[in-house]
């Protein structure tokens, strides 16, 4: 009898089991990031969508889909200044606005990104519901000014733009871009660093704060804006990259995420400037290699893509 017992309640058990299975099937996600407005990714410098089926935003769109939100990843030069690379960005979302109906995007900038979504945002805000920058800097960043030192028309500076921008084009063949424009690594360095920066800011200074380390605006001309980045440049001892992000922090003489001081990030609502993640962490690189002692960065996209949708956005 006993026996019997055992046996029914297993069966019953698994059955159970699988139709809750047969229920998440049906019913699909929880909805827990399903935004009103799709979610657009905007890359940094030398970013891209996918190169060898392996994607710049590692794992976070496909997390972000399985619970609602609609998410479009965009592609644009992988070296030019913030205006070109803003130009190409609109473009995209004129599109995605139009093909999903909803007439406006949700815009997620990482690094060179943030420049880039805050040039659409200024010049189109009837398309942008919100705007988030993650790792940008805002107000340029130390390693691209220890770069500028390099004199301008030397020998020095030709060699350096000549390899950087033959990067810049190999990975634009690779990921199959549809950007056109001729790779500008200069161009991205005066867009990049300090001087270049503040010349941008007084053109577009929506949601940029007016102290040294303080919050911009939270919303301008109907558009929210947020920003998060981290400030531990050495997070995983099994990732490479991270000696990269610990020798380009030593430019730095306040915290930083390897390539973008904390105050720098800021722009709108600071959600966090504190992250236990480097530049690449940020996006969840390198292939997911990132701290244990803190929250998973696909996490933290997660948790943006519920207060947005909280927010109505």
């Amino acid at each position: 009898m006993n026996n019997k017992k055992t046996l029914l309640a297993l069966c019953i058990g698994t059955g159970i089991l699988l139709s809750g299975q047969a229920q998440a099937g049906l019913f699909g996600s929880t909805g827990y990031t399903k935004t009103k407005y799709p979610v657009v990714l905007a890359h940094g410098m030398l970013g891209f969508d996918s190169i060898l089926g392996i994607d710049y935003w590692y794992g976070i769109p496909s997390s972000l889909r399985s619970d609602g939100a609609s998410v479009y990843v965009t592609e644009v030069s992988q070296l030019n200044t913030s205006e070109l690379r803003g130009e190409e960005l609109l473009e995209q979302v004129e599109e995605i606005a139009a093909i999903s109906g909803k007439g406006k995007v949700n815009l997620i900038g990482h690094s060179h990104g943030g420049p880039t979504i805050r040039y659409v945002a200024a010049v189109r805000p009837d398309l942008i519901a919100s705007a988030t920058s993650v790792g940008a800097p805002h107000k340029g960043s130390d390693t691209a000014d220890f770069i500028r030192q390099i004199p301008p028309g030397s020998a020095g500076e030709v060699i350096v733009a000549g390899i950087v921008n033959g990067l810049g084009a190999l990975i634009n063949f690779l990921s199959g871009s549809s950007s056109t424009s001729p790779q500008n690594a200069l161009g991205a360095l005066e867009s990049l660093n300090s001087q270049g920066a503040a010349a941008f800011n007084a053109k577009y200074p929506q949601a940029i704060p007016t102290s040294a380390c303080g919050e911009g605006a939270y919303k301008v001309n109907g558009v929210s804006y947020y920003s998060w980045s981290g400030s531990s440049p050495l997070t995983n001892f099994l990732d490479i990259s991270d000696l990269l992000m610990g020798a380009s922090a030593l430019a730095f003489d306040e915290p930083n995420d390897g390539l973008v001081g904390t105050c720098s990030s800021h722009m709108g609502k600071v959600i966090r400037d504190n992250y236990r993640m480097n530049h690449l962490d940020e996006v969840n690189q390198t292939f997911g290699l990132t701290s244990l002692f803190e929250t998973n960065p696909v996490t933290v996209y997660r948790q943006h893509a519920n207060r947005l949708k909280n927010a109505g956005l």
